[in-house]
This record gives C-alpha cells, structure tokens and sequence, in this order.
C-alpha cells in the first residue's frame, strides 16, 4: 500500500472533507481516501496524532471493494457501507467503483452514519 501526496484533487479532496464536517461537526477525527494501491489522508484533527498505521487500515478496508460483489444478489440488498465500532470512536467506509473513503469520528448515531455513507458516496462517483 503506497501513500500519496495528490491522489486526489484538491476541489474533490475540500468537497470530501467539508462533506464530512458538515454531517459530523467537531466529532470528525479523519478522513482518508483509498484506491486499491494507494492512499492520502486529506484531514486529521489538530489535536491527534498523525501515528496511526494507515496503510495496515487502508489495507483491511480494501475489503469494501470486494463487498460490492459478494453481497450483490442478497436479500438484505446491495452494499452501501460499513460502519465499525472501536474503544475510542467510530469509523465508516464508503466504496464505489474502485475508489473509497473511511472516516473516523468521536460519536455516531445511526442518522448521521447514513447521511456521511450518503453524501461519501455521491462525492465519490467518477468526475
């Protein structure tokens, strides 16, 4: 897994973000956009640390692309997202195509992680 410094444009990169403030507020801690190959963070809140092991968790959520298929044909429906509790907050993944973004946030409710999932993914179609 390969960081980048421009994997994505600047205009997508401040939509992506300003997405995520406007739906998540003060509680956002990061948002980092992936391809199967590479990743960029574009936002980390001031008052974290930039230690995290991105790539071993853009690694794990490379997985998303492959939900996209496997679970095509359901009953439960397509895939739209995921959403992952941990000690400390929350994360959500969003995949479309072969590009995705994950977003870690202090507190989410059910609503809120619908309409960040939502607003990731129309963000997130080809330009």
């Amino acid at each position: 897994m390969e960081l980048e410094s421009h994997l994505v444009s600047d205009s997508r990169s401040e939509s992506l973000v300003r997405a995520c403030r406007t739906t998540v507020g003060d509680d956002l801690r990061s948002v980092t956009y992936f391809t199967p190959d590479q990743y960029e963070q574009l936002y980390l809140r001031s008052d974290l640390e930039a230690d995290a092991d991105l790539a071993g968790f853009v690694e794990h959520e490379t997985d998303g692309f492959h939900a996209r298929t496997a679970y095509k044909g359901s009953e439960l429906g397509n895939y739209q997202y995921t959403v992952r509790a941990f000690d400390e907050g929350y994360m959500t993944r969003v995949t479309v195509a072969d590009s995705g973004v994950f977003v870690t946030t202090d507190g989410l409710t059910l609503r809120r992680s619908e309409e960040l999932a939502s607003a990731l993914a129309e963000l997130l179609q080809p330009e």
